[in-house]
């Protein structure tokens, strides 16, 4: 996948947890992998071992790293971590589920996602703040590393804020949902800025994607 100095990143979401299948928010606590988790990140490895990936970074939550450990045990490459790939803050929200807070705290719910870029739960970070951590991640990496082709293990609402800015979209409530499952989305960095190569690039077994 490398050629030139164009650094190339693949991105994919961890693994199912426990709290995953419970449909329980994490944001940035942590739940083990389940043992069909595992099972996923053994077949991605299949899946994504013959793409010519030189290194591999990863968020430094527990999901991600675990999932990273599982993917690197068949690819072999050097593994980085960085806090700047965690998932959203979800502050006082973590460990509820969505149909909790939308039986429970329904104004304050539909007030934070009307703010769309701008959503914040109780206590944690906007959408906004997770773009511009995430994206400075990237630009590093590509200072960093240019030329190679990194595989990135991070969180949905990570890759979400990345796609959905080079989408231009504003995360309102009613806009379609894009993403669904597990898939490798395609990133790169030209030496001057970030584009997006291609989204779901290469379909990955599993669900649809429950809560983050």
């Amino acid at each position: 996948m490398t050629g030139g100095r164009v650094t190339r990143f693949g991105l994919v979401r961890h693994a199912e947890t426990v709290w995953n299948r419970a449909r329980l928010i994490q944001g940035q606590s942590d739940s083990p992998l389940t043992p069909e988790g595992r099972d996923q990140a053994r077949d991605w490895a299949e899946r994504l071992r013959n793409l010519g990936w030189d290194r591999m970074l990863a968020s430094d939550l527990g999901r991600a790293r675990e999932t990273a450990a599982v993917l690197n045990a068949r690819l072999q490459v050097p593994l980085i971590e960085d806090a700047r790939l965690r998932e959203q803050d979800w502050g006082r929200w973590v460990g509820r589920s969505l149909a909790d807070l939308e039986r429970e705290e329904a104004e304050t719910l539909a007030a934070a996602e009307a703010r769309g870029w701008g959503f914040r739960p109780p206590g944690g970070e906007d959408r906004g703040e997770v773009l511009e951590r995430s994206q400075a991640a990237l630009v590093e990496a590509a200072g960093r590393w240019p030329g190679q082709a990194l595989l990135v293990v991070t969180h949905e609402g990570v890759i979400k804020c990345l796609l959905y800015g080079f989408w231009g979209r504003r995360f309102m409530p009613g806009e379609s949902r894009p993403l669904t499952g597990y898939s490798l989305h395609l990133v790169l960095h030209d030496g001057q800025g970030l584009t997006l190569e291609a989204a779901g690039a290469v379909p990955l077994a599993g669900p649809a994607e429950p809560a983050p």
